[in-house]
């Protein structure tokens, strides 16, 4: 994984300005098996190749998120070699040669080193971007312009860069971050600003402190890293994916034999210095079915619905509705539900029990595993 790193950094771009930088990669992860989704999302066709939002998938999404910053050549797409077909049907403008088929899953740092590593022998001076394939961000514009100011960031300093999003209520179930002061003057002109620390899924009490204090953010999962950093990280602190991804490609067995990681854990809480980016846009990992309403009109009585279906509601209030196009859902007199059909499979839950959907799949994983 040989790299070189120029020794002038490009600048921080103004606040306002998102110009094209010509080394910037994209790289989506989308390997995820989004069981939360169940029976939507299965093995066969996981969360991210799923409409949820307007016509396309989530997973198109994030690539035309994308459009006039990094262009499709520049775009990388890291998933499961059985999904491979599915992301060329959907994504055909991104070149063959970019997707890049997972033998199994071993989380997202095996992802992080095989990126550079393909990045590397392309374009030894690149800035990378590591994407989750399935969230829901808004308006692109301010996504743009967060991307061009953290890879800016990247490129000042051999630190990663994350993105923080500002919150809007005290999350229970994302990951926070407490960012240091905004810094008057630094290498990237005060892009980012430092990160403290840190902080997993809190309890409503520290959530709530945290929405007060006023420097948390969400952890919104996107990596952005000059290839000398990420390259000099993954030889420090993850020797064997560095290894395995040095100047080859790894075996179906050798990939096995990773360790399952994810970036998270076998980088990031061993670096001494990180940076934050503010990010000013509403934004959704949208990880189960009660995050629909904060991705979707809902009607007059609080009722969303996703997939194509019409939904007919009497007397039915803040419920959840998925449904294939030409499917129509019909309630009377309920409540806070959740309605999911997709195919021969049905699933109805309390909204406030969406989470628990990760116990049926445990279930039909010992009785039916034919369903999942």
């Amino acid at each position: 994984m040989q790299t070189h790193h120029d020794t002038a950094r490009t600048q921080a771009p103004a606040a306002n300005e998102a110009p094209l930088d010509p080394h910037l990669w994209a790289v989506v992860m989308a390997g995820g098996s989004g069981t939360r989704f169940w029976p939507a999302s299965r093995r066969a066709r996981p969360k991210q190749f799923l409409r949820v939002v307007g016509e396309r998938s989530l997973l198109q999404g994030t690539v035309d998120r994308l459009a006039g910053l990094v262009p499709p050549e520049r775009v990388l797409i890291i998933g499961a070699a059985e999904h491979v077909g599915q992301v060329h049907a959907q994504l055909p403008e991104v070149p063959r040669a970019n997707v890049l088929g997972e033998p199994c899953p071993r989380g997202t740092l095996p992802c992080a080193a095989w990126a550079a590593a393909e990045i590397a022998r392309r374009d030894p001076d690149a800035t990378l971007a590591l994407l989750p394939a399935d969230h829901v961000i808004a308006p692109r514009e301010a996504f743009l312009e967060a991307l061009a100011r953290a890879a800016a960031a990247a490129r000042a300093e051999p630190v990663p860069v994350v993105f923080g999003i500002r919150p809007t209520h005290p999350a229970t179930g994302f990951g926070w971050i407490e960012m240091g002061p905004a810094p008057e003057r630094r290498a990237d002109n005060g892009a980012a600003r430092d990160l403290v620390r840190f902080v997993e899924k809190p309890d409503l009490r520290r959530a709530t402190e945290f929405l007060a204090a006023g420097n948390f953010v969400w952890n919104g999962g996107v990596f952005v890293w000059h290839l000398d950093t990420i390259a000099r990280l993954l030889r420090e602190n993850a020797p064997a994916h560095y290894a395995a991804f040095d100047g080859r490609t790894p075996s179906a067995a050798e990939f096995a034999a990773l360790p399952n990681q994810s970036i998270d854990v076998g980088i990031m809480e061993h670096v001494a210095e990180a940076r934050v980016v503010e990010a000013h846009f509403t934004w959704s990992d949208v990880g189960s079915w009660n995050a629909l309403p904060e991705v979707l009109e809902s009607d007059s009585a609080g009722n969303c619905v996703a997939g194509g279906a019409t939904l007919v509601a009497v007397d039915a209030t803040g419920c959840v509705v998925h449904g294939p196009a030409g499917s129509v859902t019909a309630l009377i007199g309920v409540e806070g539900l959740v309605i999911a059909r997709d195919g021969d499979a049905l699933l109805v839950a309390r909204i406030d029990r969406a989470q628990d959907v990760r116990r049926v799949v445990e279930e039909l994983e010992r009785r039916a595993p034919g369903q999942l």
